[in-house]
């Protein structure tokens, strides 16, 4: 039985339970609730874990698909500038523009901005006991990193990513 199924079978057993007058605001919450959560679970590539394995490095696997974190200063990206294109390890969707990219000074890679609304995703992480905005592929919902509303302009925003989950694609070369 899918997620949604799963979803809406409970809901709709919660609902037949609890209906109140006053349920109209409720229902309308758990019908948004139902449809963003199932939006959120669509990607284009869905792989079963043993396959990520199989294309991954170890170091890969644990950053991009368990939500892992690398050491700051340790990033190949962290201090380079070349001109091109930023674009997922794992599925190749382009991610950010080298000419978003601006020296943070926290030890990973940061942008300004995503190259387009269809690059990436965002969702909350109560992980390690703070609030944070989780950076996700939006094709294939591998861990890029964070972002915080402590930017430069033009948007105020710091997309703060794991080096080795990205890959640049120098501004003279093709996309594979």
């Amino acid at each position: 039985e899918s997620f949604k199924a799963k979803s809406f079978t409970l809901i709709v057993a919660l609902l037949d339970e609890k209906l109140t007058k006053e349920s109209s605001n409720f229902i309308a919450l758990i019908d948004r609730w139902v449809i963003t959560t199932t939006e959120h679970k669509m990607t284009a590539i869905s792989k079963p874990d043993e396959e990520w394995r199989a294309q991954l490095s170890p170091e890969e696997y644990n950053i991009c698909r368990r939500k892992g974190t690398e050491r700051p200063f340790t990033g190949k990206y962290n201090s380079c500038y070349d001109r091109g294109t930023y674009v997922c390890v794992c599925c190749g969707n382009p991610l950010f523009s080298s000419d978003a990219k601006f020296d943070s000074g926290t030890g990973w890679p940061s942008f300004h901005s995503a190259i387009n609304e269809d690059a990436i995703r965002e969702d909350e992480d109560v992980s390690l006991f703070m609030r944070r905005t989780e950076t996700l592929c939006k094709n294939c919902d591998a861990h890029l990193g964070h972002v915080f509303p402590d930017g430069p302009p033009p948007t105020g925003l710091r997309y703060c990513m794991n080096s080795i989950a990205l890959k640049l694609i120098p501004k003279n070369e093709s996309f594979k």
